[in-house]
């Protein structure tokens, strides 16, 4: 439950998008013009739980990435990814 509701919390799943998405770390002003529209008072709080959840990571430089762990969730959604194309070529 944990899980669940850390990754329902507001732009969460989108900073995961995001940082996946890019592949090499990224820093904080350019992660926030990814995620149209988010303060960076939200941005900076994402990132906080995500890092101490194990999730997303900073480099000496505060550049921002995904751990294994990570890297671990964003194949596990795989299958829900998968789900949502067919889901929306319905609508």
């Amino acid at each position: 439950m944990a899980a669940l509701d850390l990754l329902g919390r507001r732009w969460t799943l989108r900073v995961i998008w995001e940082l996946h998405r890019g592949g090499a770390p990224i820093g904080f002003r350019d992660l926030q013009r990814r995620c149209d529209g988010m303060s960076s008072s939200v941005l900076s709080t994402r990132l906080g739980e995500l890092h101490e959840a194990g999730i997303a990571g900073s480099t000496a430089q505060s550049a921002w990435h995904l751990t294994p762990l990570g890297d671990d969730l964003v194949t596990a959604m795989g299958p829900l990814l998968d789900w949502s194309h067919v889901w929306a070529a319905r609508q």
